[in-house]
């Protein structure tokens, strides 16, 4: 949860003219956000990170409201939004961001609608630029390969959980956050599966290849024993001081591994996550199935990579077509 100091320290620090403010929101507005990040955490049981960012985007916009002399959250209107938007628009912010930040006050304002502060909900009137959206970078299936055969090469501890990250980012095309928040005993090897816990505290059950399953048992028998504290609990993977293994390190680990390979592409775990989904409708899976394994709340968020291997296809014909 987020308090009134909080609320006043992040609009002192990001406020929408990337500067800080002289002064943090006025108690009224400060009250709502902080109504507004309990329901987010509590009700909606966002991730914190999410929640940061909703409360900060709306913290910016209730800054602009206060600058434009409203007194209260129910003085919100669409032209105070549009006026917020065009500002940071207008200061260079990208597409993207314009379009999370419409989302963030949409969102804002219909929550404060339902909760009396608004009477009515003045977000209903915007309109999403809609963001440039770029096709991911994916390793090709032999590159992932040669990443994995590499990194089991090195049967040092530190190789042993390497190998254990590379494989399960791969195989089961998780998080990082879902990858290092797994138990040892969220793996079942009698059915080959993971449980993950994804966003929004959803759980979801993903298949495990036997590559895979070597590589946790592998670091299970030979590396954890050797790093595992009193304060490890049921962590599978860990860091060198025994504690859960952070996400930062976590993308530390695949960004240093890939680098050790001339040629392969500087990505992070989001990048094996994609290359999995990639790779499993070049070999014929379903959509359906590919959104189910990687928790995608909508078809439309998985239809991305339909088009990662249409581009994919096309530069093979145009390299390898005689009358391309």
């Amino acid at each position: 949860m987020l308090d009134l100091a909080t609320i006043s320290s992040q609009r002192e620090q990001v406020t929408d003219e990337g500067v800080a403010s002289a002064s943090p929101l006025p108690p009224a507005f400060a009250h709502v956000v902080e109504l507004f990040a309990d329901h987010l955490s509590l009700e909606r049981e966002l991730s914190p990170h999410t929640v940061r960012a909703y409360v900060g985007d709306v913290t910016t916009l209730l800054d602009h409201a206060v600058r434009m002399q409203l007194a209260s959250v129910d003085e919100l209107d669409v032209r105070t939004l549009r006026s917020w938007l065009a500002r940071q628009h207008a200061q260079g912010a990208s597409r993207r961001t314009l379009a999370r930040r419409t989302s963030s006050a949409r969102v804002f304002t219909a929550w404060a609608l339902r909760r009396g502060h608004l009477a009515a909900d003045p977000g209903a009137g915007l309109t999403s630029p809609k963001p440039h959206r770029r096709l991911p970078e994916v390793l090709r299936q032999s590159e992932a390969a040669a990443l994995l055969d590499a990194v089991a090469e090195d049967d040092s501890p530190v190789g042993l959980r390497d190998r254990a990250v590379l494989e399960l980012l791969y195989a089961t095309g998780a998080r990082v956050s879902e990858l290092c928040g797994l138990d040892i005993d969220d793996l079942d090897e009698s059915r080959q599966t993971a449980r993950l816990l994804g966003k929004g505290n959803k759980q979801r059950t993903v298949p495990l290849g036997k590559p895979a399953l070597n590589a946790v048992h592998a670091w299970i028998a030979q590396g954890r024993p050797l790093w595992v504290t009193a304060t490890s609990g049921p962590a599978l993977l860990l860091g060198a001081r025994g504690n859960r293994l952070d996400p930062r390190t976590a993308r530390r680990v695949v960004h240093a591994r890939l680098g050790t390979l001339p040629g392969l592409p500087d990505l992070g775990p989001h990048g094996l996550r994609h290359s999995a989904a990639t790779h499993l409708l070049e070999g014929g899976a379903d959509l359906r199935s590919v959104q189910e394994l990687l928790g995608h709340a909508t078809l439309a968020t998985t239809q991305i990579y339909t088009h990662v291997s249409i581009e994919r296809l096309r530069a093979t014909y145009e390299r390898a077509h005689p009358r391309a």
